[in-house]
């Protein structure tokens, strides 16, 4: 005997799309027809399976008045009803498809409301959408099951007039957190189920718009464009603008300004039937494969892109408008000019800023089956025909709604999903119902079914052989263009390597650039750990910080990372040496002239700016080059290195930036550094008390350790090698090749031991002679430490021998101190942020200052950060400490180990001593937690080194 629970759960493991929802069809976010948000305070009852209760809460007169309540658009599990859980690829529960666990977490939801009053019902109707639902729902109103539905970031909307009311209507949504759909939606971000989308009742009076299709073309030779609209529903369309005034499924040809991410020209538009006005916002442009290249408008773009998972560290997935126009600014401000919707169609809102701002886009379908890697891809649903109405529904979704987005311009039929039939028949419907995009996904290594040759991840090398057409591959995939859908992995410090990137996408045609893994760190705001990531809530299964990968930390607030990732991709390069008393211009842009941007030169001595003005650049095409003349140096007020510094700003306001926004930049030495000049005078003295005296400073007789430098004290002055790994150090688990943050930790790298060998004071140096090596192993560094002064400094120089077979580079190499107090810090060298030897682009030398607090980068799991590079002295705690050859620096409060240590930020707690890092040399950072390791040029190989520093005490 066989007992089941009477409510109906089938649907929940169904592979079918679902059943009762309306065609897809075009988004558009207003009209003259009416329309009532759904959005607000809802009723909500968890249920911990698909089955626990009933449908009897979905019929009027339910008394729910003992029920929680929840935000909508919103996730449950964000709102203390149950918790998150994130994984990258592997699925949170057994893989059976389409089968779910029993234990299916289900979202009970009610909505009250009553009709705006005018609503006229009798000659029309009305439509009830769903933005975005995770994973499945089923839907009732006022006591009718209108339909269920699955594919979570995308719309459904079902037609509802008949079941409406004047007052009193009760909308009804059972939403289960697993269903068959889970296994299309492996995305590497958390698992969030709920409402997380606007619902929205719309009035559809009679003879109103349906579906639509805008194709506005334009041709490059003659400056015209062409619009036609089609639509499903006859009517005409006007563009004042341009004079045109057409029946629908006309066309018109006039002269235009095209539309590109770099000169975003839209027309302002009138779709009118007998029933509604819809405004539209009409861009021309023309999209195709030619040459070999994608081209937009005649001419091949290279994408300087970022891939954009949506998020906010309360909300998750759930985002407002302002949220996604932040985005978009931060973007335009950081020379980003395209993005991928990885791995969904984003919030359709999101697509118009895009249209009105200038963002190229991919959108990328709401598909990945990921987890069908850990066994061969086998049962890949992506290869299972009673799976593909799911996938062409879901393509048909994401075509339907963005279609008449000039922003879009590739669509994506999903990530890492395997290969299959149903990808086929995605990538066959998309061509058939869209000839004006071109189609995408990095998955198909052959080109089958796509228009461009696509990776992620593939090293420097590659991407090179790529662009010289050595890769190999099919016929048709040697003739097709190349982009990195995904690279420059951005989790914790780094990505690494970016500069290198760049200039071999540059040198290449066929290469069309890449996009940035990812945009914004997936942190959740939590009391216990500031943000918190994967595990952080008692996960099973979990992939720990690899959710935090972003550009930007969850606050939004730019990370080093985009900074680098800014000046590397600027659109105007200035080169040259100065020598000559020129400059070499381009215009890197691929459609705009400069005449939008003014030039200003500044010149500085010793990192002060003595005097600017504006330089005068023509406005050149895109691609075009000038030599430009710097007005004569000014007379020099002072002594020290001089230099240019140019920048390309802004000449007036614009939607995404102010007036003097910095665009690009560049600078050039005119005069050489002066080293500091030493001259050795008094030698040490030994006391009776235990300590030598040299100078201004006191030594430990016995252990050589430095005591204090005129009156401020130090400690622990010594030869230091480790730092705090980085998510890039340690690498990713699954990759083939070396990962050096575990080999330093198998050779004891973080344990150094340091022996004495001797203290020698003589003539004029206070000589210590050392070895530091790790416990277990036979190599090490012979170090000596040697002191002297000219009275009123104190200089120590450092030469360090390696002893031994070392195997691996060193993580850093200089030495550390401890300061007991120290708040403002001054530097001259590299800055603001940090820089590390393949991270420093963006570091500008001048004269800097902050406080050490403001030093540190606040990465989510802590690590090795803060690095200025090229220092020449600086300021803290009483002391200056001027380098030679110049330095990298670091203050904190709290050692390494204790960074090292820390999960999450709020274990790093501060001390009563700053610790100072005077590096020589710092290993490369590179993007190895997903992506290639540190280029050989900036890993830090063991080797005779000699450095030294200048000690003096200041007010």
């Amino acid at each position: 005997m066989s007992f089941r629970n009477s409510t109906a759960t089938d649907y929940v493991e169904d592979v079918s799309p679902g059943s009762g929802a309306l065609p897809p069809r075009a988004w558009y976010p207003a009209s003259d027809a009416g329309s009532l948000s759904l959005n607000g305070s809802w009723r909500f009852r968890l249920s911990p399976t698909a089955d626990a209760q009933d449908d009897a809460f979905a019929e009027p007169g339910y008394d729910a008045g003992g029920w929680a309540e929840v935000s909508v658009p919103g996730h449950w599990v964000l709102q203390g009803q149950g918790a998150p859980i994130y994984t990258n690829h592997l699925y949170p529960f057994p893989v059976d498809p389409p089968r779910v666990p029993t234990e299916n977490p289900t979202g009970d939801h009610l909505r009250f409301f009553d009709l705006p009053e005018g609503w006229d019902l009798s000659d029309g109707g009305a439509v009830l959408r769903f933005d975005g639902v995770e994973s499945c729902a089923r839907v009732w109103l006022n006591g009718t099951d209108i339909g269920e539905f699955k594919g979570s970031r995308l719309p459904h909307e079902f037609a509802v007039g008949h079941l409406l009311k004047p007052a009193g209507n009760v909308l009804a949504v059972r939403v289960h957190q697993w269903s068959a759909g889970s296994y299309l939606e492996d995305q590497d971000q958390w698992w969030l189920p709920g409402i997380f989308r606007d619902v929205t009742l719309l009035h559809r009076p009679a003879g109103s718009v349906l579906d639509f299709f805008v194709h506005a073309s334009y041709d490059h030779v003659t400056g015209a464009g062409t619009l036609r609209v089609d639509s499903d529903v006859d009517g005409r369309v006007s563009v004042p603008e341009l004079d045109i005034d057409i029946a629908t499924g006309e066309s018109a040809t006039v002269p235009v300004e095209a539309w590109t991410a770099e000169t975003p020209r839209l027309y302002d538009g009138v779709l009118a039937t007998e029933g509604e006005r819809v405004p539209l916002r009409i861009g021309f442009r023309t999209v195709e494969l030619a040459d070999g290249l994608i081209k937009v408008n005649g001419r091949p773009v290279l994408f300087k892109g970022v891939n954009r998972h949506e998020w906010h560290p309360q909300r998750g997935r759930a985002l407002d408008a302002e949220t996604m126009l932040a985005d978009v600014l931060l973007m335009k401000r950081h020379n980003i000019n395209a993005v991928r919707t990885s791995h969904y169609p984003p919030h359709p809102a999101f697509l118009d800023l895009c249209d009105e701002y200038g963002l190229w886009v991919i959108d990328e379908c709401d598909l990945e089956t990921h987890g069908f890697t850990e066994q061969a891809w086998r049962d890949n649903p992506v290869d299972d025909d009673r799976w593909t109405p799911a996938l062409l529904d879901r393509a048909a979704r994401m075509v339907e709604r963005d279609k008449n987005h000039p922003s879009v311009v590739i669509w994506s039929l999903g990530n890492e999903a395997g290969t299959g039939r149903g990808l086929t028949a995605m990538a066959e419907w998309i061509h058939g119902r869209d000839t004006s995009r071109l189609v995408h996904y990095e998955g198909d290594l052959d080109c089958r079914d796509t228009d461009m040759y696509s990776r992620m991840y593939a090293d420097h090398a590659e991407v090179e052989r790529i662009g010289r057409g050595l890769d190999g591959g099919t016929h048709k995939r040697r003739g097709l263009p190349f982009i990195l859908c995904e690279y420059g992995h951005a989790m914790g410090n780094g990505p690494g390597g970016l500069a290198d990137y760049q200039r071999i996408f540059e040198s290449y045609d066929r290469l069309q650039g890449g996009f940035i893994w990812e945009w914004i760190d997936h942190g959740i705001e939590d009391d216990r750990y500031g943000y918190a990531y994967g595990g952080d809530f008692g996960e099973e299964l979990h992939d720990g910080n690899f959710v935090c990968d972003g550009l930007v930390f969850p606050d939004r607030r730019p990370s080093p990372g985009l900074v680098e990732y800014k000046k590397v991709i600027e659109p105007v390069r200035i080169d040259g040496d100065a020598a000559d008393g020129t400059v070499r211009v381009t215009n890197k842009h691929d459609f705009a002239d400069l005449s939008a941007l003014d030039f200003e030169w500044s010149y500085q001595v010793a990192g002060e700016t003595v005097e600017s003005g504006s330089l005068a650049v023509p406005a050149l095409a895109a691609g075009e080059s000038a030599e430009v003349k710097l007005p004569e140096p000014p007379v020099a007020t002072g002594t020290g290195e001089t230099q240019w510094t140019l920048r390309a700003l802004l000449a007036a306001d614009t939607a995404w930036g102010p007036r003097g926004h910095v665009v690009a930049w560049g600078q050039f030495p005119v005069s050489g550094r002066q080293l500091p000049s030493f001259a050795a005078s008094a030698g040490p003295v030994v006391s009776d008390d235990g300590t030598i005296t040299l100078g201004p400073a006191v030594f430990d007789a016995r252990s050589g350790a430095l005591r204090s430098i005129g009156s401020v004290p130090v400690t622990g002055l010594r030869l230091d090698v480790w730092r705090a790994t980085t998510d890039n150090d340690d690498g990713a688990a699954w990759q083939s090749d070396i990962r050096y943050g575990a080999l330093w930790r198998k050779f004891g790298l973080h344990r150094m031991r340091h022996r004495l060998d001797a203290v020698e004071p003589a003539g004029d140096t206070l000589t210590v002679r050392t070895r530091v090596a790790p416990a277990a192993w036979e190599f090490g560094l012979v170090t000596v430490y040697r002191w002297t002064t000219d009275g009123g400094r104190l200089r120590l120089a450092v030469s360090v021998t390696p002893d031994g077979d070392w195997t691996v580079p060193l993580p850093r190499l200089g030495v550390r101190l401890g300061l007991p107090a120290a708040d403002r810090v001054q530097w001259f060298g590299g800055g603001p942020g940090e820089a590390y030897p393949d991270t420093d682009t963006a570091s500008m030398v001048r004269r800097w200052q902050s406080t050490v607090d403001g030093m540190q980068t606040p990465y989510l799991r802590p690590q090795e950060n803060g690095a200025r590079a090229d220092v020449r002295w600086a300021e803290l705690g009483g002391l200056r400490i001027e380098g030679d050859p110049e330095f990298w620096f670091t203050a904190r409060r709290w050692t390494t180990e204790q960074l090292d240590a820390a999960a999450h930020r709020t274990d790093l707690v501060a001390g009563d001593t700053v610790w100072v890092n005077l590096d020589h040399g710092q290993h490369g950072i590179g993007s190895q937690s997903c992506g290639p390791g540190v280029l050989p040029q900036y890993q830090l190989h063991a080797g005779p080194a000699e450095f030294s520093f200048v000690f003096s005490a200041v007010d």
